[in-house]
């Protein structure tokens, strides 16, 4: 006779009816124990990090991971059923953090590195339990009393012996790159954790003159919306193949902007449908209306963008010390240092060609068709830099604050509101600014305190993947 089920499930009941079951006869060991013969299979887990109880998403995923290893338990092979937990980084110490009210770097070291990491892993010992207490509540087969964890002394000698490897087969090098940084956290970001921290806000960009050298009262305009980047200024980027007008205003200046961008409607969708837009800021203007408001122009001239190149110019900031430094600042080129090139003397308009997927770096649109580049600040300035063999002048340091050599600047921290109103009024003061407006766009933002992030120049290690062809065949 069939017995009588009941109408309405009581899934919880159901669920420790079936684990207690598993646990009283042996189910999992009895499972390995069939196939332990058989063909080895090795599943790593990918280790989530024990930081917090987990989440839905964690046990969607360990969900998934567990029907994969039992239907290859089914198929007969011997599994190797280790889980995982990633013990070290920022979500981690984010945490902790929080318990002891810290709000910068500065606060662990004052506090004590020793001290913080001996918290850090007594908050990944606590979790780990927790989350695999939680993990055997969804039914997840694992071998619990043989985890891996990302902080043990086994897996850090590891990596030490990988790299002395990579080491002695020259595949380890030093080298400067411009990063994603936190002057709040004070270390570098992944693209990774750009993407969870990029929001919608309004920054104040500025249309920029730059005096050209021998050629009386004429000038490159540049736009940026990141005025802070204009003390670190050593090239201006043109398009070869666009063509640019020269304009000519009452008082007698001269401008060459981008032919097409004269009359170019700067973000005028994301207006009219308000996407991507930010409530209460005014429709931008084309630079021909700014213009119009300064008094008027009149077109006196069109020329290539190849026919600038090599054009030079006066930059806004080139009495400050790092501008006049020999070789760059602070990370020192000693050839171009022995032949006595600074930033303030290597200003010159170049075409900066095309990026790593073969599009034009320079473009008419939005801006002036010509690129205000800093290679202390910018990932394709940087690499643009190297390639030109220019100086590289980096005007932060890890707080993101303005280093010694940046004048009145110094100390200043570049995303203060504070301070890019006092660089717009030294640009107006000096006759260097044209116009600023509030411009809406997407920016990266620290993920851990909603701080906006910079983009910075530092001296790292790298590994050489010239071998990564090798690793997709063993794969």
């Amino acid at each position: 006779m069939i017995k009588r089920v009941k109408s309405k499930a009581n899934f919880i009941e159901i669920e420790h009816k079936i684990l207690d079951f598993w646990d009283a006869k042996s189910i999992f060991e009895k499972r390995r124990k069939i196939n332990s013969n058989n063909e080895h299979w090795s599943f790593i887990d990918g280790p989530i990090t024990a930081n917090n109880p987990m989440g839905v998403h964690h046990a969607w995923g360990r969900t998934l991971k567990d029907l994969y290893n039992r239907y290859k338990s089914m198929n007969g092979f011997d599994l190797r059923y280790q889980q995982g937990f990633d013990c070290q980084g920022l979500w981690v110490e984010v945490e902790v953090e929080k318990e002891l009210g810290f709000k910068s770097k500065k606060d662990i070291e004052e506090f004590g590195i020793e001290k913080f990491v001996k918290m850090c892993k007594d908050r990944v010992e606590k979790y780990s339990t927790i989350q695999t207490e939680q993990s055997k509540r969804l039914g997840y087969w694992m071998d619990w009393d043989n985890s891996y964890f990302t902080m043990s002394d086994e897996n850090n000698y590891t990596i030490w012996s990988f790299l002395k490897q990579l080491f002695e087969e020259g595949k380890i090098y030093r080298g400067s790159d411009v990063v994603p940084w936190s002057g709040r956290s004070g270390t570098s970001y992944s693209q990774m954790e750009i993407i969870e921290g990029r929001k919608l806000v309004s920054h104040k960009s500025v249309f920029v003159r730059f005096p050209l050298k021998d050629r009386d009262n004429e000038f490159l305009l540049v736009w940026t919306t990141t005025p802070w980047t204009l003390t670190s200024n050593v090239i201006a980027g043109v398009n070869g193949n666009l063509e640019y007008v020269k304009i000519k205003t009452p008082d007698g200046s001269i401008y060459y902007i981008a032919d097409e961008n004269l009359n170019f409607k700067r973000l005028e969708k994301q207006f009219k449908e308000k996407k991507q837009w930010i409530e209460g800021l005014p429709k931008l203007k084309t630079i021909s209306q700014i213009f119009k408001e300064r008094g008027g122009f009149e077109i006196v001239g069109k020329v290539l963008g190849k026919d600038m190149v090599g054009w030079t110019y006066e930059g806004p900031f080139d009495n400050l010390d790092a501008q006049l430094e020999p070789g760059g600042y602070p990370i020192r080129n000693d050839e171009l240092a022995d032949k006595g090139a600074c930033g303030a003397l290597q200003h010159q308009v170049v075409d900066p060609g095309k990026d790593n997927m073969g599009s034009d770096i320079v473009v008419s649109g939005e801006g002036t068709g010509i690129v205000h580049m800093a290679p202390g600040c910018g990932d394709i300035d940087h690499k643009v830099g190297k390639n030109l063999n220019m100086v590289s002048i980096a005007p932060l340091d890890e707080e993101s604050k303005f280093t010694d050599k940046f004048g009145w600047l110094s100390g200043k921290k570049a995303t203060d509101p504070n301070t890019i109103d006092g660089i717009i009024n030294y640009l107006k003061e000096n006759k260097f600014l044209v116009y600023v407006e509030d411009y809406p766009h997407i920016y990266p933002h620290c993920w851990r305190s909603g701080d906006e992030l910079v983009f910075r120049l530092v001296d790292e290690w790298y590994i050489n993947m010239d071998w990564r062809d090798e690793i997709i065949k063993i794969v």
